[in-house]
């Protein structure tokens, strides 16, 4: 039975994730045994919410791609609800909200049966000019311009780009089953947070936009970039038909756009006045503290793919 499961690069590759976490988890009980301040108590409940996450998206991504889809889409409807509940928005814009909401089922059946020309211009065309419709049906006027920018950018980021992640299974089908492409991109996406993390955390000092964000550091950056491209040339033989160029390409551009990604969520959380966007993952913050990288990155290696390796 083993034989049969690490036959399978997926599972072997979930197998490895895995394992790191193990580590990390025995790592983090040996540092806690003193820690008698709680100075590890943060980075105790992060493993701890790794655990959880990485078993609901692993079991998400391996059992079938219907179940994929409504995966990624049950993601984004946490996201754009989180992101509503921490913007301001006036009582007419709550009659939008509905419309907004309506968008991600489909767009995600756009995603299940790979349409892509239906995919790429629904939200950022059709609902881009339906939405501030609504609104103005709703007759006031005032705040008109800055509620359009609000939720029209909601979308984007919580539902077209995340989507961009879910339309990488048509693009797998071919190539290494539904999962492999949506299986590399997570290993490197929140391979290079944590690696960034941990990089700033050993050997930070030289800030790179302190007014944004103070943790942020070239050393972090530096190291996350080259961890990324590490594992991108570690995995890819497994999960993609890249050539290994192509692969240390792929790590440097998702751990660059990543890194932008959560600056810019960041500069939002920082507008808004807040530390987390929500608190539903321990030690993580909430659903947009977690996809604030992957906003970014999965619009970007899915075009990448797409045009490399499909339409080029």
């Amino acid at each position: 039975m083993l034989s049969v499961l690490f036959a399978n690069p997926v599972y072997l590759s979930i197998a490895g994730v895995f394992g790191v976490l193990i580590v990390a988890s025995v790592i983090v009980r040996i540092m806690r045994r003193n820690d008698t301040e709680g100075h590890y108590r943060e980075l105790d409940a992060r493993v701890k919410s790794w655990w959880f996450m990485i078993v609901i998206f692993s079991l998400a991504i391996v059992t079938s791609p219907v179940v994929s889809v409504i995966f990624f889409a049950f993601l984004s409807f946490l996201a754009l609800k989180e992101y509503f509940s921490i913007i301001p928005l006036r009582k007419a814009d709550r009659r939008a909200l509905f419309w907004a909401y309506l968008a991600i089922p489909v767009q995600y059946y756009f995603v299940a049966n790979g349409l892509y020309g239906l995919f790429i211009v629904f939200i950022p065309v059709w609902v881009f000019f339906l939405l501030p419709f609504r609104l103005i049906v709703a007759g006031q006027t005032d705040g008109f311009l800055n509620s359009v920018a609000k939720i029209s950018w909601g979308l984007m980021i919580a539902v077209f780009a995340v989507s961009h992640a879910a339309m990488l299974m048509q693009y797998s089908k071919a190539l290494q089953g539904h999962v492999g492409l949506i299986m590399f991109l997570a290993v490197l996406n929140q391979g290079n947070d944590v690696a960034q993390y941990v990089w700033g955390k050993l050997f930070g000092k030289t800030k790179i936009v302190p007014e944004v964000s103070p943790k942020k550091t070239w050393e972090g950056f530096m190291g996350g970039v080259m961890t990324t491209v590490v594992i991108a040339g570690l995995i890819y033989p497994l999960l993609t038909p890249f050539t290994f160029q192509f692969a240390l390409l792929t790590g440097v551009l998702i751990a660059v756009t990543g890194f932008i990604g959560d600056v810019t969520f960041s500069a939002l959380k920082r507008d808004l006045k807040i530390k987390d966007s929500g608190n539903l993952i321990p030690g993580h913050g909430g659903i947009l503290d977690r996809i604030d990288s992957l906003s970014l990155t999965a619009p970007l290696f899915f075009h990448c793919v797409r045009y490399f390796y499909f339409v080029g």
